[in-house]
């Protein structure tokens, strides 16, 4: 009697013959033990729209319901889902799985209790179980018929062709119209039908289960997927709704979000009476009271939402159950509730670990006879989704996630992925292309010039030992590997929807589908981010303010780059001698102090002037001069701090050059996502500062007319950037060089003294070089004494083998087009030897004609190195063995054994000079040092060529490349975007663009869209971008007496 009767005949439907398992138990443990007593009926409403009743003890807790439920289905990931029902005064709640069923539900004979999904974890990758995504499928349906969903007319097609294929198969016009007049997915579903149609058509051969994939991977980008909204009112009594998701508090406008509250942020949570209140974190960057406070239409209303927070928090971010409180001894202040049950990180660990028995089962409303299910593949494929989603889940998880510490700790478990190099690193599983039977591996097809123009993120590389970061680039493509995170390489057909970080039936990336950058994943929903936008203030002072806030979150970030990341790493290992870091980091830390002051002073001037707060007196605040100077009055005093960076930087290359450990460790720590630039480059970045400051305040001047009230304070300011700027010009030049001389050094083999006293870089490109097999691509190098050509070597570490070199002094250069026949041709004629190269274009030979030029003429009047330093480098214990001549070059040396290269280290396949290899383009050190001046961030909408919606997106732009973020609060970028090569226009009538202040970029055919805020910041992405896509034709002449000497 004290047991749970099951009713024998629906239970086949969904389960197997025998249960496995409660769901919310740990392995080893039992049971409760079930109250005995008088048993009740309770019917339960499941996801397919059918009803069970089970029995149970009416003292039981609804614990016990839940795990009769899960148990019945054989649902092991029952953790995600909730029993919610109508309570006595018609509020919908969830079942608290604590108290006793007969205290929550009063009539049990006459209330439907609907079985449903409770947490929406943010990637469903995260779902390990079929049987679990089936139903998650299940609620987003159900979702979509009721409204809840809403989106726009291609997300809802998309959608509704994802679980037509589901339920009757592949596609047959007939069929389909036959089956969707007889089901209504959505409201006015008949306007969308031909669209549903066409999509339908581009799913043949996709599986049910394929399809729930896909149909997640959809929805969970839509804005109100698993969002429940509860209406409420905020202090000026504006109608508003609040939702709580996996990332912390929403506050809506109508279905509009509005604002977000992540749980990083919220310290307490609270309700009094009617009022929901919301303590936030002191945080010197937000405009926000620290009490939110939200009225709602009654007490039992504001309980019901709180608890649901107060569940969520638990759910997504502690790491195990919340221990009960004890009980008060007298009297109790305040609700007991707390969360029951296990956390999400304790699911996927019970899972990971194979606490469970994979189980088939029947989907009811499809009619394709196959019950071939995921879960029965391989454990292998199927344990590797945990590891490929700890990104998304090192989100929720521990309330440290800002700190490298903390993430380090999270990310433990790297997705350890091949780079995908031809022949070095075969895939240990095929993979099964969508279209056809072909490849989708790198190692079989390199991809085309068609793919996404969007360099991936570093990933992992696979290997016996703890993972070791690796590029994931495919060496020997005709251009760069473009891809999103966690990609592998391979093509995929355009009209196939993809997942960009598993494909279901392989649990392997997706190649080319980028969250940020490829739009064939999921139809944009934001179409009406117009009407969302802020009203800002119209004076371009304003606009000019802004930037300097906007660079400055993104200096701080590359500051805690080294005071944070860096420190962090160096703190757990010993490769660092304590005196470079005691020139490193004391050095750092002042300044992102005193930064993170001014970054605050400047926010708050902003919110007066936008009028946010004290509105009455915002006037006298549409300035921004004062602040300026009172902090670059403040910044001299660290002086100090910025002479020694040129110091520190000198220091750590000498340290690497002495140790290979410390060379290794750099090496490693540059791989990871959160330096997304090489890492001596970070300890410039304060020196670069202190120039855009000069900008914005030249910008200010010219702008203001003297008579106006900051034009005083911004000339003052000026005057005082200036000075500094000047006291630190000559650092600043030599710095820059000595840094790129290293950075070119990674980028090379067989040369190991590239950076010497008096050597200066001009210029890196790609020209063609003839030789007796015709015109073969080479990349130049262009110093002040030499120049060298290199070919791109087959290895693992993408570096550019030393193939030759030719000594400035003596030589002469001539056009030689007519001579040879090759467009663009010209002679290089040494003392020991000559070669002809052609240029990509008449622009391109013209620059490459005056800068060598320039530098035979300095080779001439100066005294620089001699030649024979730049011989290969001979064995020893810093670099491997080298017998390749300097002065010989045959195709044969490409194809020989490379045992000794391929012992070389991982390299980043997405530096500057890959990009200047794979566009056929050149650069100079004077567009280097443009770029350094034109950096800038910001807000920027958006869009693909062939979508419909804008999307919002954190952008940095900085060395020719476009980085995108989902946030400003993001410590790495998603995605990325070099710019060399591009063109930068406007867009014309025909692309039906009807929007303002757009520009687009395009090179072949990849075209992007974006959208800025503003006439002026319109005009500064235009600035900074054309500077990067149109490069300078002319290096600057530097005398002997100005060489640069270490």
């Amino acid at each position: 009697m004290g047991e749970i009767e099951q009713r024998p005949t629906p239970g086949s439907r969904l389960g197997a013959p025998e249960n496995s398992g409660i769901s919310t138990l740990e392995r080893g443990q039992k049971p409760p033990p079930t109250p005995s007593g008088k048993l009740v009926s309770i019917k339960i409403q499941m996801l397919d729209d059918t009803q069970e009743a089970f029995e149970v003890p009416q003292r039981a807790p609804g614990k016990v319901l839940l795990d009769a439920v899960c148990s019945h289905l054989n649902l092991v990931e029952g953790d995600y889902f909730g029993l919610e029902f109508p309570d006595h005064k018609k509020i919908t709640v969830w079942l608290d799985l604590l108290k006793p069923i007969v205290k929550q539900i009063r009539r049990p004979k006459h209330v439907v209790v609907k079985f449903v999904v409770k947490f929406f974890p943010p990637d469903h990758t995260q779902l390990q179980e079929e049987l679990t995504r089936y139903l998650f499928a299940l609620q987003v349906k159900q979702d979509l018929a009721q409204g809840r969903l809403t989106c726009n007319d291609t997300s809802a097609a998309l959608l509704i062709s994802h679980i037509v294929q589901s339920e009757i198969g592949d596609f047959d016009e007939t069929l389909d119209r036959e089956h969707l007049a007889k089901n209504k997915y959505i409201p006015q579903q008949d306007a969308l039908e031909d669209k549903i149609v066409e999509f339908h058509h581009n799913h043949i051969g996709q599986t049910p289960a394929e399809s729930d994939f896909q149909l997640l991977e959809i929805a969970r980008r839509l804005e109100m997927y698993g969002i429940r909204l509860h209406p409420a009112k905020d202090r000026e009594g504006t109608k508003i709704n609040l939702a709580v998701a996996n990332t912390g508090i929403l506050v809506f406008q109508g279905f509009t979000k509005i604002n977000a509250f992540s749980w990083a942020k919220v310290r307490k949570l609270s309700f009094k009476r009617k009022r929901f209140l919301i303590k936030l974190r002191p945080d010197a960057n937000s405009a926000y009271q620290d009490t939110l406070e939200f009225l709602m239409a009654s007490r039992d209303f504001c309980k019901s939402f709180w608890k649901i927070c107060v569940e969520h928090h638990a759910f997504f971010r502690l790491f195990e159950e919340p221990k009960p409180k004890p009980k008060p001894v007298l009297f109790s202040r305040g609700s007991s509730f707390r969360f029951s049950g296990r956390t999400q990180k304790q699911v996927l660990d019970y899972v990971k670990e194979g606490g469970h028995k994979k189980v088939q089962f029947e989907r009811k409303h499809s009619k394709i006879h196959s019950i071939r299910s995921l879960a029965s593949q391989p454990t292998e494929l199927n344990s590797e989704a945990p590891d490929q989603s700890q990104q998304s889940a090192t989100l929720t998880f521990g309330e440290g996630a800002e700190s490298p510490g903390a993430q380090s700790c999270q990310q433990g478990k790297e997705p350890k992925l091949p780079p995908g190099e031809p022949g070095l690193h075969p895939s240990p599983t095929p993979r099964r292309s969508p279209a056809g039977n072909k490849p989708a591996d790198g190692a079989a097809s390199a991809p085309t010039e068609e793919e996404e123009e969007v360099v991936k993120d570093r990933t992992q590389q696979s290997k016996p030992q703890p993972p070791q970061p690796s590029t994931g680039s495919l060496t020997g493509s005709p251009h760069l590997s473009e891809l999103s995170v966690n990609s592998q390489g391979g093509a995929a057909p355009a009209n196939v929807t993809l997942s960009p970080n598993l494909s279901p039936d392989t649990k392997q990336a997706s190649p080319l589908i980028s969250p940020l950058l490829n739009d064939q994943a999921c139809p944009r929903t934001d179409d009406e981010d117009e009407g969302r936008r802020k009203r800002f203030p119209t004076d371009k002072a304003y606009f000019i303010a802004k930037e300097v806030s906007t660079t400055e979150r993104t200096y701080l970030k590359d500051l805690e780059v080294i005071i944070s990341w860096f420190q962090s790493t160096v703190s757990k290992e010993d490769f660092m001698p304590e005196a470079l870091k005691s020139l490193i980091f004391p050095n750092f830390e002042p300044l992102h102090k005193f930064h993170t002051s001014f970054l605050k002073e400047i926010e708050q001037r902003l919110a007066l002037w936008e009028g946010r707060s004290n509105a009455q007196i915002r006037g006298d605040y549409q300035r921004i001069g004062d602040v300026m100077l009172k902090n670059i009055q403040g910044m001299k005093h660290l002086a100090a701090h910025l002479w020694k960076h040129g110091e520190a930087l000198e220091a750590l290359e000498n340290g690497i050059k002495s140790s290979r450990r410390l060379e290794n460790f750099c090496r490693d720590f540059e791989l990871q996502k959160v330096c997304y630039l090489p890492l001596n480059t970070f300890l410039l970045r304060p020196l670069h500062r202190l120039m855009h400051y000069k900008q914005v305040l030249e910008r200010l001047c010219k702008h203001y007319p003297p008579s106006h009230h900051d034009f005083r304070d911004c000339r003052a300011a000026l005057a005082e950037i200036t000075e500094m700027v000047a006291q630190l010009h000559g650092t600043m030049i030599k710095m820059e060089n000595f840094q790129k001389l290293h950075e070119l050094k990674k980028d090379l083999i067989g040369i190991d003294n590239l950076v010497v006293p008096g050597r200066e870089f001009i210029r890196l490109g790609s020209l063609s070089k003839l030789s007796g097999k015709g015109l073969q691509q080479r990349m130049f190098f262009l110093f002040n004494d030499v120049l060298l050509y290199t070919s791109r070597g087959l290895t693992a570490s993408n570096q550019f083998k030393v193939h030759g070199q030719l000594p400035l002094y003596g030589m002469t250069i001539e056009e030689s087009e007519d001579e040879w026949g090759v467009p663009h041709c010209l002679t290089l004629r040494g003392q020991r030897q000559s070669i002809i190269v052609a240029a990509s274009s008449r622009s391109e030979m013209e620059k490459w004609v005056e800068d060598i030029q320039m530098a035979i003429d300095l080779a001439e009047k100066s005294s620089g190195p001699a030649p024979e330093l730049l011989a290969s480098s001979p064995p020893d214990n810093k670099s491997p063995d080298e017998a390749t001549s300097a002065d010989q070059e045959s195709e044969d040396d490409l194809s020989a054994s490379r045992t000794s290269l391929e012992r070389q280290a991982p390299h980043r396949g997405n530096t500057m000079v890959h990009v200047c290899w794979h566009r056929n383009t050149s650069v100079s050190m004077v567009d280097f040092s443009i770029a350094v001046e034109n950096q800038l961030s910001g807000n920027l909408l958006r869009k693909f060529k062939n979508s419909n919606g804008w999307q919002k997106l954190w952008v940095v732009f900085t060395t020719f490349c476009l980085f995108f973020y989902k946030s400003h609060q993001d410590n790495h970028p998603l995605a990325s975007l070099p710019l060399l090569g591009y063109s930068l226009t406007i867009p014309s009538e025909s692309e039906n663009i009807h929007k303002d202040h757009v520009f687009k970029l395009h090179f072949k055919s990849h075209v992007y869209y974006f959208r800025a805020e503003s006439e002026y910041t319109f005009e500064r992405w235009m600035e900074v971008i054309r500077s990067a896509t149109s490069s300078s034709s002319r290096a600057p002449v530097l005398s002997h007496k100005e060489s640069l000497v270490y």
